[in-house]
């Protein structure tokens, strides 16, 4: 077997992460029992539950059952509530709670909370989810597998987040060498990294605690050395999966690492965990081809914790996730000299913006991009200070034929922008262009203007400035050579009417603005 699984790189550890490697005869018949015993519950219950591991503090906020089950709610840091401490955070931070479980058919979700309910709301809108309440209980179905937020008399910033995925297929074996499986219970680990044809496994009910070690070795990744990620998936055929927990809270602000990171692979899929407090990128795919992202849900509050950052690939799918993320959710940048960006794909997604972009491409632009597509997705808060869809290029490559279809956003501030200029990210002398971006069945409601609500100025000197000018629309060209042109506004709405040209900000550097 090639993963590199180092046994001090589990102080304290007793050899419970790779279990296929050691493990005790009655160990390894109880793993076989409970996936036996998954098995036939799955064929034959309409959900799937999965123990807290003892040891693991959960949230007494809320008391959640699905089909009269009880449910596992955790509980993990988010961002403060006020706006300004954002911008410069100084380790305030609040909780929200997470129940999560798997469901093949339409069940009953009911919520008993610690004081009378008054209100209720469930977001996305979009799924049209009808609660009912009485007293301290609210109880409402959920048709179909998905991710969401109910928020109870008017608290939406510590609330309560329901992850309703599928059911699982083709689980594993613990017995297969390729595998590195995690069964349910607590795991320590630190650095992973896995190549051709491997897997690594959580199965429901594993918690991963990451931390760190002294005097670690740093790899190189686009040419800075860097400390190691949690998860490091490289070759072909490799995949990290499961209905399991990882959990960064451990690794300090300082050391900062990336949660699992795709690096020069093809085919590679991650799928199904959940991630707790990630303290840098949480997914970042590099120089990668051919990769599916389905189903992970993220919840971080750290600066820098970005959802998805696809970079330098081709041929990515990022489907069915859930993301609150203090920093960008879903981003695509390139890095010069590490391949061109080309068929992007990100649909069916629910995304809570903290502080930068919900969907968007940019800043670091070297190397073409092209063929991007945003489709079909929730935007349910925007409480940052950047912009919501967006085309963000600092450097000299191109940005060509990039679709944002079927989003609605929930709560805008700032919701559109195509852009081109120099920043504190730029790296390059010369500047590129943007072309060729439709932007279709957008429909946005604006948020109450928020005079405490502080950005930064584009611009080398990064002014701060206060954002009064809420669901604003912009296209800014750099100059005659380096233009937005052939941008599309195809039945945007915004709070109930069509938008118009007059609402959107451009310069003399955009050409040919159409309105349908």
């Amino acid at each position: 077997m090639s993963a590199r699984i180092k046994q001090n790189q589990y102080p304290g550890f007793k050899d419970q992460n790779a279990v296929h490697k050691k493990v005790s005869l009655p160990g390894l018949m109880m793993i076989l029992v409970v996936l036996l015993i998954t098995s036939c519950k799955q064929e034959t219950a309409k959900v799937n539950i999965y123990p807290a591991p003892e040891g693991i503090e959960l949230s007494k906020a809320f008391t959640v059952k699905v089909e009269e089950q009880y449910v596992p709610v955790y509980k993990t840091k988010i961002p403060p509530s006020k706006p300004i401490p954002r911008l410069k955070p100084a380790g305030d931070y609040g909780f929200v709670s997470v129940a999560s479980f798997d469901m093949n058919e339409s069940v009953t979700v009911s919520i008993d909370c610690p004081e009378r309910v008054e209100s209720v709301k469930i977001l996305p809108t979009s799924y049209g989810i009808k609660p009912n309440f009485e007293g301290n209980k609210i109880t409402f179905q959920i048709n179909k597998p998905g991710h969401v937020t109910v928020e109870v008399n008017g608290e939406w910033h510590e609330s309560l987040h329901i992850l309703a995925n599928p059911f699982e297929e083709n689980i594993p074996s613990p017995e297969d060498p390729n595998v590195i499986y995690f069964g349910p219970g607590i795991h320590d680990v630190t650095n992973i990294t896995i190549s051709d044809g491997q897997t690594i496994y959580l199965a429901g009910g594993a918690y991963l605690r990451c931390g760190t070690l002294d005097n670690e070795e740093e790899i190189e990744v686009r040419g800075r050395l860097r400390k190691q990620p949690t998860f490091i998936l490289e070759g072909k055929n490799v995949s990290i999966r499961g209905r399991g927990i990882i959990d960064q809270s451990g690794i300090p602000k300082k050391i900062r690492r990336y949660t699992i990171l795709a690096h020069k692979a093809k085919n590679v899929t991650i799928e199904g965990v959940t991630i707790f407090d990630p303290s840098h990128w949480t997914i970042p795919i590099q120089s990668c081809d051919k990769v599916h992202v389905d189903n992970i849900k993220i919840i971080g509050w750290r600066g820098n914790a970005d959802g998805v950052d696809i970079t330098s690939s081709r041929d990515v799918l990022v489907e069915n996730c859930f993301m609150r993320t203090f920093d960008d959710a879903v981003v695509i940048k390139s890095f010069g000299g590490y391949g061109e960006v080309k068929n992007v794909h990100t649909r069916k997604c629910v995304v809570w913006n903290e502080l930068a972009h919900s969907l968007s491409i940019g800043a670091e632009v070297h190397e073409n991009i092209t063929n991007v597509l945003f489709e079909d997705c929730d935007v349910i808060h925007d409480v940052g200070r950047e912009t919501a869809l967006r085309v963000y290029h600092c450097d000299d490559a191109v940005i060509s034929d990039v679709t944002f279809d079927n989003i609605r956003i929930e709560e805008a501030r700032r919701l559109i922008s195509c852009w081109i200029g120099k920043t504190r990210w730029t790296e390059t002398e010369e500047r590129g262009h943007i072309k060729n971006v439709f932007f279709k069945n957008i429909v946005a409601t604006s948020a109450p203007i928020d005079t405490t609500l502080t950005g930064f100025q584009d611009g080398l000197d990064w002014k701060p400035y206060i954002i009064k000018d809420h669901a604003s629309m912009e296209l800014v060209g750099f100059d005659e050579e380096h233009l937005v042109e052939n941008i599309v506004f195809d039945n945007v709405v915004l709070d109930g009417k069509k938008v118009q040209a007059k609402q959107v900000n451009s310069n003399e550097f955009v050409k040919n603005i159409q309105f349908k």
